[in-house]
């Protein structure tokens, strides 16, 4: 092949300025609506859009990097885990990223040891990123966050945490201690609780909330089991407190631990909820389709994940104009059939 033969991929690819002859704009507005800048015009916009996806345009990344001193680019710290929580807060916070013009760098924490910690939010950091999430940390991330003082905004992606105005969060003592509450209701006073990892704030506020429940109900706790949120733990943990232990009920920290508990009671030859009632924590998806379909606490995770990143958004200096702020719904005691009075 001669030299001439060789097709020059880069003439081929669309321009900005070929997006603007054919928009009948100027290359700088194109830019604009690229960059999602709030003083245009709709029908500009629109215009521009049209002829963007018209062409299959892709912009440069790195040269608006350069052009702007912007990477629109935003940091995302979380555990190494495939949680439906966890998975569920990232997935809406990626997508209201994505809608305003923004892009996702994620690091999974291997442990929560503080050089650990350190070393993966300076890891984001050298990437150039505008902002931080720090989703669903663990109890070590919150300080070692507040004590590196950032240059960029960060907001706390969980389901608890303290009040502070960079968090968005629910209540998970008040989760619990209704999930507590509707087994006392019942008639149930003999109540286990599985708890999750001792490191993570939604296992350390939902033992609390258990813990202040049957306070608060004049009832003696039993020791909580610590577990690792696994289906695996629920039930090994199931056969041993079966053996040993005569209560009536059981709060589980979170759906899959309740479903390794309910199939630890059905191993044994013993029945859900007749001989012994289940909560759960979370209602995930599969949560009303066990047998028997699983009581829990739901809690509107893709609501928590889209909250933060509007607000660090906000924090960033990107107009919401003519969209509504979302709100998290609260948490909500879901009442199915793993639960009933104690038969003895």
């Amino acid at each position: 092949m001669s030299e001439t033969d060789i097709p020059d991929a880069a003439a081929k690819a669309p321009s900005i300025r070929d997006v603007a002859r054919l928009a009948g704009v100027s290359y700088q507005t194109v830019s604009r609506v690229i960059n999602n800048s709030p003083q245009l015009r709709p029908e500009t916009a629109a215009r521009v859009r049209e002829a963007i996806a018209e062409l299959k345009f892709v912009p440069n990344q790195a040269a608006r990097a350069l052009a702007t001193s912007r990477t629109r680019l935003i940091g995302v710290l979380g555990p190494r885990t495939t949680t439906h929580g966890v998975s569920s807060m990232v997935q809406a916070a990626e997508s209201a990223a994505r809608r305003a013009g923004y892009r996702l760098t994620f690091t999974n924490l291997g442990t929560s040891a503080p050089d650990d910690v350190r070393a993966s939010i300076d890891h984001l950091v050298a990437q150039s990123i505008e902002g931080l999430i720090a989703v669903a940390p663990q109890t070590r991330v919150v300080p070692i966050l507040d004590e590196m003082k950032l240059p960029v905004p960060v907001r706390i992606v969980s389901s608890t945490g303290p009040a502070t105005p960079t968090a968005t969060f629910n209540d998970q003592v008040a989760g619990a201690r209704a999930a507590v509450r509707h087994l006392v209701d019942l008639g149930h006073s003999r109540i286990l609780h599985i708890a999750g990892p001792r490191d993570w704030l939604e296992a350390d506020h939902r033992m609390r909330g258990y813990l202040a429940e049957m306070d608060a109900q004049d009832l003696s706790p039993r020791p909580p089991i610590l577990g690792d949120w696994s289906a695996q733990f629920g039930f090994e943990a199931g056969l041993e407190l079966l053996r040993t232990e005569d209560a009536t009920a059981v709060f589980a920290g979170n759906d899959h631990m309740a479903l390794g508990f309910m199939h630890a009671v059905r191993a044994i030859g013993r029945s859900v909820p007749e001989d012994i009632s289940v909560v759960g924590f979370d209602d995930v998806p599969e949560a009303a389709h066990l047998w028997p379909p699983l009581t829990t606490i739901r809690q509107d995770f893709a609501g928590i994940g889209q909250r933060a990143m509007w607000d660090l958004l906000t924090d960033l200096g990107v107009s919401h104009e003519g969209q509504s702020m979302p709100e998290p719904d609260h948490l909500r005691l879901i009442v199915r059939s793993s639960t009933a009075p104690p038969n003895r």
